[in-house]
């Protein structure tokens, strides 16, 4: 019988607490089969220091199927690892070679605070969200879908940039730490579609000053952002960001 399983070396980011000092610390972990998924080889490691009576690595995860944007960790200097289009929790060890050595660390960003190993504190995300990225307008009930004509292109780009998870890769991979795909992501999404217009101004306004508050940097073009997301976000959409911030800028 054919073996296909393979061994890694693993270091992986220690840190007690955020107010901690952390370290790379090194692992090694055999029998990985190429079918298990990032997280489940991370589940493996943490098996493996149970029982040894160790602290395991705590990283953040939810549903695992690439929807909530809770996992996220740079592998060898990638955020969510060397795929494109993947998240960590879909990222599978088939990509890996054995005896390979993996550096894993958390998302880097002066507006991400490190709560332990991998766990992050991505809250300045929503934080940005409740500033503006949402419709508050009283619409009654639900409308027939064909109540509103909406042409199938601007259709299109709004869902494309509705794709948006929040996972926070762009800003980790940013070398500003600048959260503008994120940000224009949820604009652009509410700026297309005649429901968001009524506060499309007040909304541009309010999700960058939260932006700038939170300590996020400034985009400097570099596509790192676009990149590394995992649902292909284009930085089209920061185009369109800074034309609503422009206009509700200059006349409300």
């Amino acid at each position: 019988m054919r073996n296909d399983k393979i061994g890694l070396t693993l270091k992986i980011w220690r840190q007690p607490c955020s107010h901690s000092k952390g370290k790379l610390e090194t692992f090694h972990v055999d029998a990985i089969s190429p079918d298990m998924s990032f997280l489940e080889m991370l589940d493996v490691l943490n098996e493996q220091l149970t029982l040894d009576g160790k602290q395991p690595v705590a990283f953040d995860h939810d549903c695992r199927e690439g929807v909530c944007g809770m996992c996220g960790a740079v592998v060898n200097g990638q955020a969510h690892g060397p795929e494109k289009e993947t998240t960590l929790c879909q990222l599978h060890m088939r990509h890996f070679k054995d005896g390979e050595t993996l550096v894993i660390e958390p998302f880097r960003a002066r507006a991400f605070k490190v709560e332990r190993d991998l766990v992050l504190d991505r809250s300045s995300l929503d934080q940005i969200i409740q500033a503006g990225g949402y419709v508050s307008v009283n619409t009654g009930g639900a409308p027939d879908g064909n109540a509103i004509p909406i042409a199938q292109d601007t259709a299109e780009q709004a869902m494309d940039a509705a794709a948006c998870i929040g996972c926070g890769a762009c800003v980790a991979a940013c070398p500003n730490g600048s959260a503008m795909l994120f940000v224009s992501a949820k604009v652009s999404q509410l700026a297309l579609l005649p429901q968001g217009h009524p506060e499309r101004a007040s909304r541009a306004l309010n999700m960058v000053a939260r932006m700038d508050e939170l300590g996020f940097g400034n985009c400097g073009n570099e596509r790192e952002c676009e990149a590394v997301c995992p649902k292909s976000i284009s930085i089209r959409n920061i185009a369109c960001l800074n034309r609503e911030f422009l206009k509700a800028a200059l006349f409300g």
